[in-house]
């Protein structure tokens, strides 16, 4: 059996390491358009923070790894094209300019995504750059080393995480959303309006409900933000909008959503027989919707890559969907959500009602303990629960794994009322924040 997959990030890395350990006499080739594999882009924030001294920790396999595990690795190759009714694919050899075709039995798209560049004038500027891989890590940190204003557009988790570092160096800041508010996809208000303030506390300037309009610059170098409310000095400018799945030349030839992302089904199988897709490139099954959805998340990647690899030749494992579960470190707060917030659920449809609780986390007779606010969202006739966030200064993040999990098994907020948690007066209380949730709505 011939297996080829197409790039090689999170998805392509999983596939690859297990297709080598599932498939013995499998010949398998990667064809990959960098020189590096596994770049854990979440962690360029640390990074630029000085948290991560060596930007390679970020790196968790290599192709040297791969090829120890007898896989043709192709490193600066890139794909052209494929024929999907006769398993070819046209490849370039980046560094020799030469073109070849090869065919596979088995066919993993794993070709990730890339950041979403605005059309925005002044755009070719220099110093205007992206958050994504490896190059840009160290392209942004040689270009704000002997500078002072940064320019984040895109109050994401990354532009979040970027504004607070270069502010942690001593950077002037300021940071653009179109939106009236910060991570508006994984928070409500009542949440963003406490990590808000601590952005502002610590001297980030936020410029909300604002559209880049231009970028004007000095000697072919960016200077000025232009936004429809104003403008903002900037030696460097970062821009993470957004990414979209890098599937161009897949359309019209695959099932994908409007925005390209790859449909597959619940075995990672595309519309093309013996072909899988994975990881950034591919749509995903979002349970709280119960539709596809699109979620690039490194979480949802490696899982998904591994099904690849498992399912390539009989039906092994589903793929249980996602609630698309992300936290994130804002100064002290320490923050989490899955599934659905208020705003969107309503916005999609769903008849919710929500509960808010506001408690410490463990004992008033413990030396220490920490206010927490857990926010859950349920269907309002059925008490399915679709969504939960949580904010504290201790880190309570991982009781959103649990939510994820009632989310996934369809658990209501009476089942969250009366599930059996520990009590130990170190960690929490009898009742639990989460039983607290449920109890309050019975």
């Amino acid at each position: 059996m011939k297996i080829i997959i197409i790039g090689c990030t999170h998805a392509g890395t999983a596939a690859a390491i297990n297709t080598s350990k599932l498939y013995k006499d499998a010949q398998i080739t990667v064809y990959e358009r960098n020189d590096t594999i596994s770049f854990l882009s979440c962690g360029i924030a640390l990074y630029v923070g000085g948290v991560v001294k060596d930007v390679r920790g970020l790196f968790y396999s290599s192709p040297e790894q791969l090829r120890e595990l007898g896989i043709n690795t192709k490193m600066k190759h890139d794909v052209l094209d494929v024929d999907f009714d006769n398993k070819k694919i046209r490849v370039k050899n980046l560094e020799t300019g030469e073109e070849f075709i090869d065919n596979y039995d088995k066919l993993i798209i794993t070709t990730g995504s890339w950041p979403i560049i605005p059309k925005i004038e002044g755009y070719e500027l220099q110093n205007i750059l992206l958050s994504k891989n490896y190059y840009h890590a160290n392209e942004i940190i040689k270009s704000v080393e002997n500078i002072q204003n940064v320019v984040v557009i895109g109050a994401g988790y990354i532009g979040v995480e970027l504004a607070e570092a270069f502010r942690e160096k001593g950077k002037n800041v300021t940071l653009i959303d179109t939106q009236d508010r910060i991570l508006s996809k994984y928070l409500d208000k009542e949440f963003t309006d406490l990590a808000e303030d601590a952005l502002k506390k610590n001297g980030i300037n936020l410029a909300l409900s604002q559209t880049v309009v231009k970028f004007e610059g000095e000697d072919g170098k960016v200077k000025r933000v232009i936004t429809d409310k104003g403008q903002y000095d900037a030696d460097v400018v970062i821009v993470c909008v957004g990414f979209k799945p890098s599937t161009e030349m897949f359309k019209g030839k695959l099932d994908m959503l409007p925005n390209g992302a790859i449909i597959v089904d619940e075995y990672m199988r595309t519309s093309k027989r013996d072909v899988f897709a994975a990881g950034d490139c591919a749509a995903v099954w979002y349970n709280p919707t119960k539709s596809y959805e699109y979620i690039p998340l490194a979480t949802n990647a490696v899982r998904m890559g591994t099904l690849a690899a498992r399912n390539l030749v009989d039906n092994n494992i589903k793929w249980r969907g996602t609630q698309g579960t992300s936290g994130i470190k804002i100064y002290d707060l320490n923050i989490a959500s899955t599934g659905l917030i208020e705003e969107v659920a309503k916005g999609k449809g769903l008849n919710v009602q929500t509960v808010t609780i506001e408690d410490n986390y463990r004992p008033e007779f413990m030396p220490t303990y920490e206010k927490a606010k857990l926010k859950v969202v349920f269907e309002k006739e059925t008490g399915r629960i679709v969504g939960a966030q949580i904010l504290s200064k201790h880190d309570l993040t991982s009781l959103m794994n649990i939510m994820s999990v009632f989310i996934q098994n369809e658990m209501t907020i009476e089942d969250l009322a009366f599930t059996d948690f520990f009590f130990q007066p170190h960690f929490n209380k009898p009742w639990n924040l989460l039983n607290l949730a449920g109890l309050s709505t019975l």
